[in-house]
């Protein structure tokens, strides 16, 4: 039986509730259960929920607390009072660590989300304005994702030696068409897209607002690796981390041909299901990411 618990809005008051709770779940207190930590959105709940289950099978019993703040995941992970979450990419979490000196790490990924520019007005780029409007999210990884994407599409040109996870729009050389940028959470981006010309979406989010993606697309993120590898969402843990055994059972479930499965059919699959950050890799590729080698 899977435990469903709803992640307050103040670290305080969530440890109050973990120490009130059973001792279910809680870091280092029961080896057949499992505490994780999961963005309250369907690429991370529905996967859970089927990880949950297969899980189950294996003995394990997954405690998941749903979540929409961006901050308490890691928080809670590096403190031990969780002991994994799922909800972010690689390029947030260098970010997240860095800004607050956590210590959380990647375990294994399971998939990639491709982002784009999307516009309710203009069909391609060479329509977009002089003073467009372009809509950019406000969390420094994405920022910069998105003015790649704007460089990509040639709408802007940036300083090519900084790479995409630390752009920011300092690094912009040429602005040519004097477009103004607007920024949102990152959340918003299918939901600001009738307020502005222009805007950074991630494609499933376009598709879960009622958009047909193939009708606001302007310009798609290519997916090549040094964009692929820091934008793609991983389970990660704390100093503490999680036993061998698991390990082992988190990634056997969450990269199970089950949630695979549900990445091909949802929204006609445009959410990549992402394998290949591995318990026998991840330490090898988070250390080169973080030394700026990917």
């Amino acid at each position: 039986m899977n435990v469903r618990r709803r992640l307050l809005t103040s670290t305080a008051a969530l440890s109050g509730i973990a120490l009130a709770a059973t001792g279910c779940g809680l870091a280092g207190q029961d080896g057949e259960t499992i505490s994780i930590v999961v963005t309250e959105s369907a690429p991370f709940q529905e996967p859970a929920e089927i990880a949950s289950d297969l899980l189950e099978e294996q003995g394990y019993e997954l405690d998941i607390t749903y979540v929409t703040d961006i901050n308490q995941p890691n928080q809670v992970v590096n403190s031990g009072e969780y002991e994994a979450n799922y909800f972010q990419h690689l390029a947030y979490l260098n970010n997240f660590n860095g800004a607050n000196e956590t210590e959380v790490e990647p375990l294994f990924s399971v998939y990639y989300a491709p982002s784009g520019l999307f516009s309710l007005e203009y069909d391609d780029v060479d329509d977009v304005p002089d003073g467009a409007e372009v809509n950019l999210p406000v969390d420094p990884s994405n920022n910069g994702r998105a003015l790649q994407l704007l460089a990509d599409a040639g709408l802007i040109e940036i300083d090519e030696d900084v790479p995409v996870i630390e752009l920011t729009q300092n690094h912009v050389t040429e602005n040519p068409r004097d477009l103004q940028f607007v920024e949102t959470d990152q959340q918003s981006g299918a939901q600001v897209l009738p307020d502005v010309d222009l805007g950074f979406a991630f494609v499933r989010l376009v598709a879960e607002a009622g958009y047909e993606v193939e009708d606001t697309l302007v310009h798609l993120e290519d997916g090549r690796d040094e964009v692929r590898t820091p934008f793609t969402c991983v389970v990660a843990v704390g100093p503490g981390g999680v036993t061998d055994e698991q390990a082992g059972a988190l990634q056997d479930a969450f990269q199970s041909s089950e949630v695979e499965e549900w990445f091909n059919e949802y929204q006609g699959g445009v959410i990549d299901f992402a394998d290949f950050i591995t318990l026998d890799n991840a330490d090898e590729i988070w250390t080169e990411f973080t030394e700026g080698d990917v």
